[in-house]
């Protein structure tokens, strides 16, 4: 009880949207190999047995790194419920794409070695590149909207009103996002398989991870610019209450151009999220350049951590702005759980967290070490 009480409102919903933003760095950096390892497939493996290196660097843990994206759903489903309910609305076309392209990974993985001819096996490692390139694009592209603003309403009911479209969702800044998405990604799975894959394929993605990382930088910057010259942010116009109830319209919202900056302005060690973005891709690009396979891989995750968290700083606190009607607009403040939910959540994942932690880690202890040619090719083994 004691604790119950010095938990406040306030404190549980600031901590709720930094485990938001643990469980989706979670998921990027660990299932993000897996993603980039996929969009690189047809071109790191010229022939079937080097192809097979690159899919059994992931095949034994992809699994277990896609649970990151289910904690995120649940997280957001039960400390967010008007998140959830306005993103998995708003964004359900985009999301059956995503979870179409997902599909296609776990049925790559099982069908493509059944048969042994050349088509067959090609067949599915485009179905694997799909699975990696496309959650890729369109997680990026989500991005890019939510710092749009998303054309969606509430009523006085609160009911959700979205007057988007799937297309519409493929506007230029969004494309832009999508597209530093996927360079970030495939500059991750590089250093995966430099770390993991020997031969061959270790060089040469650590070829095609060079050009990630710069593009990761490049994207990165114009994503920046972007955001200046031609992007509005939003701004809370209204006296801002964090322990109030989660009623989004009992707040005023302006658009405001220089609103995204304004947290860095206020406090200018924030600024450290997007110099981690732009330090851990050059780390990564020298990394891969020189053939260091373990500061590749903790450069390349260090990137990946603080483009997202460039993004949750910058628009916080609001977590879903409305272009369309921006007091509708959903923010840390005003969309969450009630207090005794958060708190039993948290408590919760204070207990069951570390045991995922851990279990995660003994599972990589155990499949430590690279994958080869003779490793693929040994019978007795459970290679895909």
């Amino acid at each position: 009880m004691i604790l119950h009480e010095l938990l406040d409102y306030t404190t549980l919903r600031l901590i709720w949207w930094v485990v938001l933003g643990v469980l989706l760095i979670g998921f990027a950096v660990t299932d993000g190999f897996d993603m980039g390892v996929g969009a690189l497939l047809p071109f790191v493996g010229r022939t079937d047995v080097e192809r097979r290196i690159a899919i059994n660097t992931i095949g034994p843990v992809w699994e277990g790194n896609q649970v990151w994206f289910i904690l995120g759903g649940g997280a957001i489903f039960a400390a967010w419920p008007p998140l959830y309910a306005i993103s998995f609305s708003g964004f359900y076309l985009a999301m059956f794409v995503v979870l179409a392209a997902l599909i296609l990974r776990p049925v790559g993985f099982k069908y493509r070695s059944k048969r042994p001819g050349a088509r067959w096996r090609q067949g599915w490692d485009w179905a694997l590149f799909t699975g990696g390139f496309v959650p890729a694009l369109i997680f990026g592209v989500a991005v890019g909207n939510v710092l749009q603003g998303v054309p969606f309403r509430l009523d006085d009911d609160l009911r959700v009103f979205y007057e988007g479209s799937f297309f519409g969702l493929l506007n230029p800044f969004a494309l832009l996002c999508g597209l530093l998405s996927v360079a970030m990604l495939v500059m991750h799975g590089s250093a995966w398989l430099s770390f993991k894959a020997e031969g061959m394929v270790a060089r040469r993605a650590r070829s095609y991870g060079s050009l990630a990382a710069l593009a990761t930088i490049v994207l990165f910057a114009l994503g920046g610019l972007a955001l200046w010259l031609f992007v509005d942010g939003y701004r809370i116009a209204s006296a801002v209450v964090t322990d109030g109830p989660s009623n989004p319209l009992m707040k005023a919202v302006a658009r405001d151009g220089m609103a995204w900056f304004a947290n860095y302005a206020a406090r200018p060690w924030l600024l450290v999220a997007p110099a981690l973005g732009f330090l851990g891709a050059l780390l990564a690009f020298l990394g891969l350049r020189a053939g260091r396979e373990g500061l590749t891989l903790l450069a390349s995750g260090l990137s990946v951590f603080g483009v997202i968290a460039t993004v949750g700083v910058s628009m916080f606190p609001f977590i879903l702005p409305s272009s369309l009607d921006p007091r509708s607009s959903v923010t840390v403040w005003d969309s969450s759980s009630s207090h005794q939910t958060l708190f039993i959540m948290l408590v919760s994942t204070v207990i069951f967290l570390p045991i995922i932690l851990a279990y995660t880690a003994w599972v990589y202890r155990v499949l430590w070490g690279k994958v080869g040619e003779a490793m693929v090719q040994d019978e007795a083994g459970h290679s895909y």
